[in-house]
């Protein structure tokens, strides 16, 4: 009992701290930033991450958990590792797009430092969040809480970034293969938003099939997908006999992110979420056969 207490004070100071920071970060911004159109993206992280921080606040102050229309056991932790991967998003393209080449001086460049300052602190506390929410070995916790729920919002994120990449410019339209890959990214975020989804909403009863079996099943044909999008994306992105470039080309000097940049990190992207999946497919596995 001591320690459920002093948990719940941590975990009530840390969302107080993220919920101070989001909100110095997103009014230092916005008041002399001088963002612009450019901002809205980061803007969006802060705000999303305020509103939603303050959202839990509010019910756990006033115990109205049993009230929600969703699973308490799987919605706060689901919150805070979105809002610790966005704040993580901010924190480093904010600067990388409005510190880095600038010449600003005075308040806007000082609004923007602090800005970056409190993002990194927010992103800090969210983390420490998860850390104490997450469910511990032994430990009954609702899935959202364990490795594989937490790998399953890596999954569903690391999609997002990657629809932002392809998107503009729009660099998916030239061959098959690519359109290809852009099916395996849709698909696979859509099955796992699904599962978070279902997991927050307590509806995995609902489900004509054992929930375990599908997540297995699910993440093998998710790395088999995404281990075809690994090798074709890199081959008909730099390849030079389809007409690409393998190196930098030399206007991306110039501009802060250029096209070829965001190739490249679709290419990254989708290696890094190819092994996302494959470490959910060994948890999955494992939870099928040892398990059951």
């Amino acid at each position: 009992m001591p320690f459920v207490v002093l948990q719940t004070s941590r975990l009530l100071w840390v969302r107080t701290a993220a919920l101070l920071c989001t909100c110095v970060t997103f009014s230092v911004a916005a008041h002399g930033g001088s963002l612009g159109n450019s901002g809205d993206l980061f803007m969006f992280c802060w705000c999303f991450s305020f509103a939603g921080t303050l959202l839990v606040l509010v019910v756990e102050l006033f115990g109205l958990q049993m009230r929600a229309p969703v699973s308490w056991t799987n919605f706060p932790i689901t919150f805070a590792t979105y809002a610790s991967l966005l704040c993580l998003t901010a924190s480093v393209g904010f600067p990388l797009t409005f510190l880095k080449g600038y010449q600003w001086q005075g308040e806007v460049r000082d609004h923007r430092i602090a800005a970056t300052v409190f993002s990194c602190l927010a992103t800090v506390a969210y983390f420490v969040e998860v850390s104490l929410t997450r469910a511990r070995p032994g430990e009954v916790a609702g899935y959202m809480a364990t490795t594989p729920g937490l790998l399953k919002v890596c999954e569903t994120f690391v999609a997002c970034v990657i629809f932002v990449f392809i998107s503009e410019p729009v660099s998916y339209d030239r061959y098959p293969a690519l359109k290809w890959c852009l099916a395996v990214y849709c698909i696979c975020f859509v099955l796992s938003a699904a599962v978070v989804i279902l997991c927050v909403g307590e509806c995995t009863g609902c489900l004509p099939f054992t929930f375990s079996r599908f997540l297995s099943a699910y993440s093998f044909l998710a790395v088999a997908m995404y281990l075809t999008a690994t090798i074709l994306w890199p081959v008909f992105q730099f390849d030079s006999r389809y007409g690409n470039n393998a190196r930098r080309p030399d206007y991306c000097r110039n501009v802060g992110t250029c096209p070829w940049d965001k190739l490249v990190g679709v290419s990254v992207l989708t290696a890094l979420n190819l092994l996302i999946y494959l470490a959910d497919l060994a948890y999955s596995a494992r939870l099928v056969f040892v398990s059951g």
